[in-house]
């Protein structure tokens, strides 16, 4: 029985020759896994997989994007029905993704997460939940005034490099590709 997984690529830049989604999916084609599919360009990877070990796969991953591709930025490995769980907790419920109300999801490599963010204080940020399950941080990001890369630098600050941050109609679209 194969397994479902993401592979969510940090710092991958579209504009870059050896960031495109063909030569990503080359990588982990190489490495043998099944139904290797792109989603965007913005490192977003579907594959299947006999192995049950996230933190292993990650690593492998990350090892060969650098040795083949030079690409040194962190990889995020989630399985389908961690994603599946999330998206069916509904944790936007009665939102609708716009520049107002911009919906994202941070994930974090680690098992270990922050079970709550006190002093998180800007009043263009509104943190949803902490999914201790998922080892993500939902929030709403007012980006009508500026960026989401505001936000995504104060968590990088806070919480170091082995997180990303995706949009909330990515990981939708990450979930659906996995069902393919």
């Amino acid at each position: 029985m194969t397994n479902r997984y993401a592979a969510l690529l940090r710092g991958i830049m579209p504009s870059n020759p050896n960031m495109t989604g063909a030569k990503l999916r080359g990588v982990l084609d190489g490495l043998g896994f099944e139904g290797v599919g792109s989603l965007l360009a913005s490192g977003n990877l579907v594959f299947r997989t006999e192995s049950t070990d996230a933190a292993a796969l990650e690593t492998r991953i990350q090892r060969a994007l650098n040795a083949e591709l030079g690409i040194a930025g962190g990889t995020i490995v989630r399985e389908y029905a961690e994603l599946r769980a999330l998206v069916d907790s509904d944790p936007f419920h009665g939102l609708t993704h716009s520049r107002a109300t911009y919906l994202v999801a941070t994930f974090f490599k680690s098992a270990e997460i922050p079970t709550e963010i006190s002093d998180f204080d800007d009043p263009l940020v509104r943190i949803v939940r902490i999914d201790p399950a998922a080892r993500a941080i939902l929030a709403v990001v007012d980006d009508s005034t500026g960026p989401t890369t505001a936000y995504m630098a104060r968590l990088d600050k806070r919480y170091g490099k082995d997180i990303t941050t995706r949009t909330w109609l990515t990981v939708q679209k990450i979930v659906k590709k996995l069902e393919q």
